[in-house]
This record gives structure tokens, C-alpha cells and sequence, in this order.
């Protein structure tokens, strides 16, 4: 096993707890001290995860699947990014072959060459609908969000990818674009894209729920 370079005496009980101690702890065999970094991102990889391939019940599969090949490969884990960024790396990976495997890879209803609004563009695409702020009947309300699966579960990985991470895991695009290894502005043109998409292909319902 390859060691890492971190410090062995932390200062208080905060080092003691952060990612990267508790990353070389498991490193030596504190079992305990992963079972801490588990708890600490199991319910946003959990969510990411059911996001990514629409589907709730084989969420919690895949994610206890992600911290497994976590756990063997920890020993890769060299600290050029953070812990919770090659978490994600892994979950995206394993998200990917799940879908292909299961014949469930997104087809694209839109090309990206169709002409989008200047407007849009200078906005930086739209968000995700605020189910907060709609004053739609429940009926309603559970249609659009449906529909939100539906046309997220349609579009291409990249541009699934990145909505996930940026509009719903709250990811900064520095980070995004970490996990994914390509640029901050590759990330800003596929997130533009799926918002686009996203907007174009609800729009009816947005109009039909007023």
C-alpha cells in the first residue's frame, strides 16, 4: 500500500475528524474512521445517484457500491483534489456503466446545433423549477416534477451530469469540473445547454400549470 503524505499528529479535533485525517486513518486500518467518512457523504451521493439514474429504489445499490470501491481503491487517493470530489468521480463512473449495462443510456430529444434565445444565453441558462414558489394544485405539481425526471432520465450524461451537480447537489463549477477532468468552461457550456433544454421541453407544462 502506498502511503500518503500527510501530518500523523493532528492538532485538535477538528484535524482529527477532517476528510484528509480521516482518509489516512482508514488507510491504517481504522475502519472506524470510514465508516465517519461514509456517514458524511452517504446521503448526497445517495441523492446524486438516484438523480443521475432516475431511479430511488436502485439509488442506495449503487451508492453502497460507490463507498465499497471507495474503500479498495482509497489507497489511490493521492489528495490533488478533495475526498468528497473523487467521491463523486466514482459515483458518476459507476453511475454510467450502470445505465449502459441496463440499455438505459439518455437519447437527446434536442440537438445542441437548434438556435437557443440570446436571451437565455445571457442569463446563463435557466434554473430548475422552485417547487416552492408554484402555486400549482398538488395534481399538478406532482405532473411537472415528473416531467423533470422524465426529461432529465431523456438528456445525454454530460449535460445530466452537470445539471445534477451545479442545480441539485449545489456543486461549485471549480469542482464539477474536477470530477468530471475537463474545463470550467466545457462545464459552463453543457450546463447552458441542458438548462436550455430542460426549459424548452417543460415550457408547456410550466403554461398548462398557471
Amino acid at each position: 500500500m502506498v502511503s500518503m503524505a500527510y501530518p500523523k499528529v493532528w492538532g485538535n479535533s477538528e484535524e482529527f475528524n477532517s476528510d484528509t485525517a480521516l482518509v489516512e486513518r482508514s488507510l491504517n486500518n481504522d475502519l472506524a474512521a470510514f465508516e465517519q467518512l461514509v456517514s458524511r457523504y452517504q446521503n448526497k451521493i445517495t441523492g446524486f445517484v438516484a438523480r443521475m439514474l432516475n431511479d430511488p429504489d436502485e439509488a442506495e445499490d449503487v451508492a453502497q457500491e460507490v463507498f465499497i470501491k471507495a474503500y479498495r481503491s482509497l489507497d489511490s487517493f493521492r489528495g490533488a483534489s478533495s475526498f468528497s470530489t473523487w467521491l463523486y468521480r466514482i459515483a458518476t463512473n459507476l453511475c454510467i456503466d450502470r445505465a449502459r449495462k441496463r440499455n438505459r443510456s439518455p437519447k437527446s430529444a434536442y440537438s445542441l446545433d437548434e438556435p437557443i434565445d440570446r436571451d437565455d444565453e445571457g442569463s446563463g441558462g435557466r434554473e430548475l423549477p422552485d417547487w416552492s414558489a408554484e402555486p400549482q394544485q398538488g395534481v399538478e405539481r406532482d405532473e411537472l416534477r415528473r416531467q423533470v425526471r422524465q426529461t432529465m432520465a431523456e438528456m445525454p450524461e454530460k449535460l445530466r451530469t452537470v445539471l445534477v451537480m451545479c442545480d441539485l447537489q449545489g456543486m461549485a463549477y471549480e469542482e464539477i469540473a474536477t470530477t468530471l477532468d475537463c474545463p470550467i468552461g466545457t462545464v459552463k457550456s453543457r450546463l447552458f445547454h441542458a438548462r436550455a433544454d430542460l426549459a424548452r421541453r417543460l415550457r408547456p407544462y410550466m403554461h398548462g400549470a398557471k
